[in-house]
């Protein structure tokens, strides 16, 4: 029987960004695909918010990601697009760069860091098993072999088979309408754009500038869920909405989607964990899903591989669904209340209506703009000690630093090796991380001053006084005298003149030593 530190089902985006996270930290990884190679049928999810590049950034490929996409204000609710062009971030708007291109630039990063995706592994079984008083994880696969590993996560959608063997509960609203989206060739010139009906909204546009094939975005008359739809229904759904079909042919991809809004009660049973789709559903206005899965792989990676490697214990597993399921949960409710503000019924544009006039307050699109871009987000902070500072459970700003003999670096530079950081920004608080940055657990960074971006064309992590502790919605914050970041780029500690709490928060994050 083959074994592996952490097998992950699903090599979709969250699989292969969660297996990068933890071949980073040396763990022996098996990342298993059912699809027969990397090529994905169809160009699936549209793009990432600004909180999902930042990450990308913090690993050092992102730039490969805004080579092939556009860049654009994409942040979208109830008909009203958020501008998130003055956020504190460099990398204030959307990209626009499809699954499929994501997809391989992904593929070749884990490659380059010794990952083997292994395809055509389709998995038909996974359980807890006896191995050393119960320490691990038997894998089934579909052509009769067996894998076993310390700890399975379960990357595999909506439909996961990894979540139903956890035997955890997939709870929440059902579906109330269908959508069908296809990749097609036309005959005759289509209605470009987007079309709102009594049905919902539906629109046509171009995949690519030059190439013959379109997307199409149709939402059925009645609701219907089970199998993949067919070039007929799909020529069925057009002409009710648009009169003509268009003469579409030779579909490339034909899939269907519904506006059921389920999460997973749970994102762990034992060694069994869940990330991405496996985790949470729902209708995919506001382009939430990948970049929400990414986000969790993130969150768990670094965690999941300290475990592994006995440098913290199994407890730190727990911090993962404390901060992701509430981050979820506010994901599902948000598409909810997408879904309503579309309805054209005489209640609901009188709400849209009225959330449309609040959205247009500076108050409403930075509170939304941040929520929805990733860049809000708030972990719960930790038991540890230290000052109550509105970094902690953050996002850390990606600030240039001046160190000490005079060269700059970025702060997500020092994490692309998936590191924690210590930042002492101060020299008089006498701040040091001992034994964890012995041990390379910690790196320890001493900086003499911290300041805006220097590069050209790039949006500065600044406020509007020039300081850069500028955090999105909240505007400009108490300037910290060292900081504590995560290797995910959350901030664990902050220090305003004292290191109080600093041991507390690195045995916590970083396990004791």
């Amino acid at each position: 029987m083959e074994e592996c530190a952490v097998a992950i089902v699903g090599a979709g985006p969250v699989g292969m960004v969660l297996a990068g996270e933890l071949a980073l930290a040396g763990i022996h990884v098996a990342l298993l695909e059912r699809r027969p190679t990397q090529r994905l049928e169809g160009s699936r999810a549209g793009g990432l918010q600004s909180r999902t590049i930042e990450v990308f950034d913090q690993r050092g490929i992102a730039d490969r990601m805004l080579a092939q996409g556009t860049t654009a204000q994409t942040q979208l609710f109830g008909g009203t697009v958020l501008d998130i062009s003055d956020f504190p971030t460099r990398h204030p708007y959307g990209l626009g760069l499809w699954q499929n291109r994501i997809e391989a630039i992904l593929a070749g990063w884990v490659g380059e860091i010794g990952v083997a995706i292994q395809y055509g592994c389709e998995v038909a079984g996974v359980e807890h098993d006896g191995r050393s008083g119960g320490s691990g994880v038997t894998v089934r696969l579909a052509d009769g072999r067996t894998m076993g590993a310390q700890y399975v996560v379960g990357c595999d959608g909506g439909r996961s088979l990894v979540r139903k063997a956890a035997g955890i509960a997939f709870e929440g609203w059902d579906a109330t309408v269908s959508t069908i989206v296809a990749e097609v060739e036309y005959t005759d010139e289509p209605e470009w754009g987007m079309k709102r009906g009594e049905r919902g909204t539906h629109g046509i546009g171009p995949i690519e500038p030059g190439r013959p094939t379109i997307r199409v975005v149709v939402t059925e008359s009645e609701l219907r869920q089970g199998g993949d739809p067919t070039l007929d229904d799909l020529r069925v759904a057009m002409r009710e909405v648009w009169g003509t079909d268009f003469g579409v042919h030779s579909p490339t991809w034909i899939s269907r989607f519904t506006d059921a809004a389920r999460q997973a009660t749970a994102y762990r049973a034992g060694r069994i964990l869940l990330a991405g789709d496996a985790a949470h559903v729902h209708y995919p206005a506001g382009g939430q899903g990948l970049n929400v899965g990414v986000q969790d792989a993130m969150n768990l990676g670094w965690k999941l591989a300290q475990v592994v490697s006995g440098v913290s214990p199994g407890s730190l597993l727990d911090s993962y669904e404390r901060e992701r399921h509430p981050v979820g949960a506010a994901v599902l409710q948000d598409s909810l209340a997408q879904v309503a503000l579309r309805r054209t019924d005489a209640r609901s544009k009188a709400v849209a209506a009225s959330v449309a006039d609040l959205l247009s307050t500076d108050a409403g699109r930075k509170r939304f703009g941040a929520r929805l871009s990733g860049l809000g987000v708030h972990y719960p902070v930790g038991e540890a000690v230290g000052a109550d500072h509105p970094l902690r459970g953050r996002r850390m700003p990606d600030l240039d630093l001046l160190l000490p003999d005079g060269s700059n670096v970025r702060l997500f530079a020092l994490l692309n090796g998936a590191r924690g950081v210590l930042l002492d920004l101060d020299g008089a608080s006498a701040v040091e991380a001992g034994p964890w940055a012995d041990c390379g657990r910690v790196r320890v960074v001493q900086v003499v001053r911290a300041s805006r971006s220097s590069r050209e064309g790039a949006a500065a992590d600044v406020g509007p006084d020039g300081s850069p502790w500028d955090l999105p919605e909240l505007g400009v914050v108490e300037e910290p005298t060292a900081v504590l970041v995560r290797p995910d780029g959350y901030v664990a500690w902050v220090g305003c003149g004292s290191s109080a709490g600093l041991v507390e928060a690195l045995s916590e994050w970083f396990g004791v030593v």
